[in-house]
C-alpha cells in the first residue's frame, strides 16, 4: 500500500488510467480520459492529476509515448482498493460449472479439467501445482491376483484417490497367502504417509520375512519406491493456455517471449512461483505483481494464486499474465475454480 492517502480525484483518474491500458494497451493520455469518461474537468486539470500520480510513483511514461502506464505500485494500489469486486457473470459461471459436470470424478482429470477451465475463462496461463503426493496417507491396500505371478496392488488413499499398479512375482501367487499378506500390510501401515512407509516398510515387515509370506513381502521391499510414488505427479504441474496467452501484445517483444516460453518449457519454475502461496484453509486470493515475484526475469507478470484441498493435502491453483490483466475477473476465476475444485475432487 501506498504511505500516503489520496484524494478521490486522483484515485479515480489512476483508476481510468488502469482501465483503459488493460482495455487497449496504449499508454493512457489526458484527452482519452476525458472523452471516455464523464469526470467534469478539463483535460489539462488531468494531466495535472496524472503528473503528480506520477511523481507518487503510481503512473510513468513508456520510453517517448505522450501518455501513461500503471506502474507495479500503481497496479498494486489499484488491485488492493480500487478495482471492482471480484466476480463472473451467471454465463461464466454456467460455463465452468457444465465442464465439471463433465470432468468425472477422477482427481486428476479434475485438476486437469480445471487447469482448462481456467486458462479458457481467463485468456492467461493457467497453472495447477499437485500437492506433495508423498504426504498422502494409505487408508487400505487390497491385493487382487490377476494371473498366476501378477499381482494387482490398489491402494485407497485418504483424499479420496486410488492408485493401481500391477506387479510380476516369481512365484506361484496361488501358493501364498494373499489374504495373510494384505491383512498384514493394512495392520502395519495404514494410517502412514507414503514417504513414513517407503522410509520404514522393511522394518516393519522384517518379523514375516522369514515366513510363507516372504515372495510377496520381498516383491514390497524391491518396489516399494514404485508402489508409494505416483507417476502421473512427476511433473507436479499442470499448465495450459500457452496459445492464447502468447497473443497478447506484451509478447511482440522477443525478450519477453522467450522468458514465457522458458516459463513454460521449465515447470520447476511454475512450481517455485507457485510455493509462495504457502497458506491454507479459507485465505483470499494472493496477488503478486511485477517486481513482487522474487525473479527479476519475471518482473513483467503478475501471478494470482488460491490453494485448493485434496483431501488433507493442499495443492495450488492459479494463473500467470501480464502486469496488464483483467485483474477482477482473473480473481473471481481463480477463486471460483479452486472453491469448485476442492468441493468436486473431495465428494
Amino acid at each position: 500500500m501506498v504511505s500516503f492517502e489520496l484524494s478521490e480525484r486522483e484515485k479515480s483518474i489512476l483508476r481510468f488510467v488502469v482501465h483503459q491500458f488493460i482495455l487497449t494497451a496504449n499508454p493512457v493520455g489526458s484527452r482519452n480520459i476525458t472523452k471516455r469518461y464523464e469526470l467534469g474537468v478539463s483535460p489539462a486539470t488531468v494531466r495535472n492529476i496524472m503528473s503528480d500520480l506520477e511523481e507518487f510513483g503510481l503512473l510513468e511514461h513508456p520510453h517517448t509515448s505522450a501518455g501513461r502506464v500503471p506502474t507495479d505500485k500503481g497496479y498494486r494500489l489499484y488491485v488492493d482498493s480500487l478495482m471492482d469486486p471480484p466476480a463472473l457473470d451467471s454465463k461464466e459461471k454456467d460455463y465452468i460449472n457444465g465442464a465439471f459436470e463433465k470432468a468425472g470424478t477422477d482427481p486428476e482429470s479434475l485438476l486437469n479439467f480445471s487447469s482448462l477451465i481456467l486458462s479458457e475463462i481467463t485468456h492467461q496461463l493457467a497453472c495447477i501445482t499437485y500437492p506433495a503426493f508423498d504426504s498422502s496417507i494409505l487408508e487400505k491396500i487390497h491385493l487382487v491376483p490377476l494371473a498366476s505371478t501378477r499381482l494387482l496392488v490398489v491402494l485407497n488413499v485418504s483424499s479420496g484417490a486410488v492408485k493401481t499398479i500391477t506387479l510380476e512375482i516369481e512365484s506361484e501367487i496361488s501358493s501364498v497367502n494373499l489374504d495373510g499378506v494384505q491383512g498384514i500390510l493394512n495392520e502395519k501401515l495404514a494410517g502412514l504417509t507414503f514417504d513414513e512407509i517407503k522410509q520404514t516398510f522393511s522394518q516393519r515387515v522384517k518379523d514375516y520375512l522369514d515366513s510363507d509370506l516372504k515372495p510377496v513381502l520381498r516383491l514390497f521391499v524391491d518396489s516399494i519406491d514404485k508402489i508409494f510414488t505416483d507417476p502421473r505427479m512427476k511433473e507436479q504441474a499442470i499448465i495450459t493456455g500457452a496459445k492464447n496467452f502468447i497473443k497478447q501484445p506484451e509478447f511482440e517483444d522477443l525478450e519477453h517471449f522467450q522468458s514465457i516460453i522458458e516459463l513454460i518449457e521449465d515447470k520447476d519454475i511454475i512450481i517455485h512461483l507457485m510455493e509462495k502461496s504457502a497458506f491454507i484453509g479459507e485465505n483470499p486470493v494472493s496477488i503478486f505483481i511485477g517486481a513482487e515475484n522474487e525473479r527479476q526475469k519475471y518482473s513483467e507478470y503478475s501471478l494470482i494464486i488460491k490453494p485448493y484441498k485434496l483431501g488433507g493435502k493442499i495443492g495450488t491453483l492459479g494463473v500467470v499474465g501480464p502486469r496488464r490483466m483483467e485483474y477482477s475477473k482473473v480473481v473471481a476465476a481463480v477463486q471460483y475454480v479452486a472453491e469448485l475444485l476442492t468441493k468436486e475432487i473431495n465428494e
